[in-house]
């Protein structure tokens, strides 16, 4: 008789993790980029994820960019999706930030929440949060924000991106292990105008000479 309530017992939690994850996986059907996300989920459960890794998040600028091969001597980790603002990553934290043990996180994200007209304050408000969310989870981890890029489809908006970049290149200077690499200036040439030569067709995203400039730039902090 106890075997069987002790299988029975089994039998009952078993189904009930499987309805669990079965629940966790259905919340994430609804969101916008879910087919990414569950991308990132069935490479982890199919491969080592490397531990004290340099993380790339953000959106499609860090999607984009070819990070492993930028920087060969480092264990990377990009997990850069879509057309992200910073709100969607917090919403699934834990499949891009929260489940691995990075030595650094590289963040680029702020530029989809401007052109989504979320205002600027509400835009360093979500970007603080993220931060210090990374810092409270991995509180011996360098978190790299790169800032806002000027764009030539976006230069209507740099007065408003430039706000948010001076509040959190300021925050920076007072928090410890949060660093901001300007990786926005050199995007602009002498005129202060975009370079064209370093985006693409989209005049958004950056070709590979934009991310060139970004290697260099980012290179010395990844040691």
């Amino acid at each position: 008789m106890k075997t069987v309530r002790w299988l029975a017992i089994n039998i009952v939690c078993l189904l009930g993790l499987a309805l669990s994850q079965t629940l966790y996986a259905d919340n994430l059907v609804d969101f916008k980029f879910a087919k990414e996300i569950n991308a990132f989920r069935q490479w982890d459960s199919k491969n080592s994820v490397p531990k004290q890794a340099t993380l790339f998040v953000g959106s499609s600028s860090i999607r984009y960019w070819p990070t492993a091969s930028a920087f060969p001597n480092i264990a990377v980790i990009n997990r850069g999706f879509g057309g992200s603002v910073t709100a969607e990553v917090l919403q699934v934290y834990e499949h891009v930030i929260g489940k691995y043990a990075p030595a650094r996180v590289v963040i680029y994200v702020g530029d989809n929440d401007i052109a989504a007209g979320v205002s600027v304050t509400d835009t360093i408000a979500q970007l603080k949060r993220l931060i210090n969310r990374i810092k409270g989870d991995f509180p011996h981890a360098e978190v790299i924000y790169l800032p806002i890029k000027p764009s030539l489809s976006r230069w209507s908006l740099w007065p408003l991106m430039q706000q948010v970049n001076q509040s959190i290149q300021t925050y920076a200077s007072g928090t410890d292990n949060l660093v901001y690499v300007d990786t926005a200036t050199p995007l602009l040439d002498p005129n202060g105008q975009p370079k064209q030569s370093v985006f693409r067709q989209d005049g958004l995203h950056l070709n590979d000479k934009g991310y060139a400039i970004w290697n260099t730039l980012l290179a010395p902090y990844l040691h």
